[in-house]
């Protein structure tokens, strides 16, 4: 089928109103970037989803961040995109800035291996974020650390998994109509792990890549399965993604980690969504399972909502106004796959 053909179809639809999720936050800039909400129906609303791990990250992650980078001895290294996210009362920025933390950003985890045999006497914290596509990197990372017999680095992990997250979001909103998956972590996971969801649910699962011609198609899938009175997964994103996933990172993930409950920042604890160090790996924890204070999002951030396609980042009062990217309020303004920040780069 032509893409022009997908484009008539799309823009003619005229059945009844859809609600259609991007869980990815990369999918949701290259909806904006490729103007896809002009060329489909007003009937198809596109919504963003909890794709951002950096958005979902809690309160109480940051401030124990915080905690070890203002002790003697210890060292944080994180990526850039944690910096402006806001704690109880600092973001890791803040603190770094008024010189109450010793913070060094990094490009790849495995600088901790150098500066650990580099500096045995000192400690380095690693702010370890992400979903299934980054969870492999740490883990190689403590592997080798383990091979190697250091034993001067931690993890604070805020590594979650997003089937528990889809799951959630289906049974507290079910006026959800269909999804398009998340596209790198479906290069980790496979696409038939979202099979069970398409299964109890009755609703597509679509997996496609990130370029424009993509995400049409699989828009049209979707409502095409919904016209059809279907709900199954389907992959349109082959070249990268097997139906079984990434053996190898899969075996790395099963090997350093073990699932627990998480908290979501917005939505709240999530069974079995986490990934916390195994026993093998138990002497790298920082602390990791212990982070389950109130972490209610600030009074008047529209965050949680954001994060579930509840409203969209301009309906927030605070957006472009008190929120914005230079001084984020809430974590969807920090980082480049939160929905507010996309949003306020696309529409303002």
């Amino acid at each position: 089928m032509e893409i022009r053909e997908v484009i008539d179809y799309l823009k003619s639809y005229d059945g009844p109103q859809l609600k259609i999720m991007e869980v990815c936050g990369t999918h949701t800039a290259s909806i904006f970037k490729a103007g896809i909400r002009s060329l489909i129906s007003d009937k198809i609303k596109l919504i963003s989803g909890p794709g951002c791990p950096v958005c979902v990250t809690p309160t109480a992650y940051i401030d124990k961040c915080i905690e070890y980078a203002s002790m003697d001895g210890y060292e944080l290294m994180t990526f850039g995109d944690m910096m402006k996210v806001p704690g109880t009362s600092d973001s890791l920025s803040e603190a770094k800035g008024r010189g109450a933390a010793n913070i060094r950003l990094m490009y790849s985890p495995f600088e901790a291996i150098e500066k650990a045999e580099e500096n045995p006497d000192k400690t380095y914290v690693i702010a370890a974020v992400g979903f299934e596509t980054t969870a492999p990197a740490y883990g190689l990372m403590l592997q080798e650390a383990k091979r190697r017999g250091i034993a001067n680095i931690r993890l604070v992990t805020a590594l979650k998994t997003a089937i528990p997250a889809l799951h959630w979001i289906c049974q507290n909103q079910d006026d959800i109509d269909g999804f398009i998956c998340p596209g790198h972590v479906s290069v980790i996971t496979g696409s038939s792990i979202y099979e069970d969801l398409s299964e109890e649910y009755g609703k597509p699962f679509v997996v496609t890549g990130f370029e424009a011609e993509h995400i049409l198609a699989s828009l049209y899938r979707i409502v095409k399965q919904i016209e059809e009175g279907k709900g199954q997964t389907e992959n349109l994103y082959k070249n990268a993604v097997k139906e079984g996933g990434n053996a190898k990172a899969l075996a790395v993930i099963e090997d350093v980690y073990e699932s627990g409950p998480a908290m979501w920042r917005g939505l709240g604890v999530i069974e079995d969504s986490g990934l916390y160090l195994s026993d093998e790996y138990a002497m790298y924890d920082g602390g990791s399972r212990d982070l389950f204070a109130d972490m209610e999002l600030p009074e008047g951030c529209s965050c949680g909502d954001v994060i579930v396609g509840k409203v969209n980042p301009d309906q927030c009062p605070m957006f472009g106004t008190a929120c914005t990217p230079m001084k984020p309020f809430g974590p969807c303004m920090v980082s480049s796959e939160g929905a507010c920040g996309i949003w306020y780069r696309n529409v303002n």
